[in-house]
């Protein structure tokens, strides 16, 4: 997709601290609860929370322990072809191979 987003990454980051928190208060657990689940500081996740600012090892730390981890599978994978000419020529490109030093 070669478009633009509407959303700024700050947006994004603050529907993911909602969603994230929803599935902690789904789950019935307090912040700490979580924390101690994730091994994320309290202190972390209180920010998240708040803010939707965190470490990208501390938020897939979180996702693990909200058993949503899977969710970043799909995360940046390359586009789908959108015609049978794009399958061809990704198909006769060859595969990129690191240098030699």
């Amino acid at each position: 997709m070669d478009g633009f987003s509407l959303e700024t990454p700050e947006q994004v980051g603050r529907k993911l601290a909602a969603r994230a928190k929803a599935l902690r208060l789904a789950k019935g657990w307090k912040q700490i609860t979580l924390a101690e689940r994730s091994g994320v500081s309290l202190a972390s996740l209180r920010r998240f929370e708040e803010s939707g600012r965190i470490s990208l090892e501390s938020l897939l730390e979180l996702a693990f322990a909200l058993n949503r981890l899977d969710d970043f599978d799909a995360l940046l994978q390359p586009p789908r072809a959108a015609s049978l000419a794009e399958l061809e020529v990704a198909e006769k490109r060859p595969a990129r191979k690191r240098g030699r030093i």
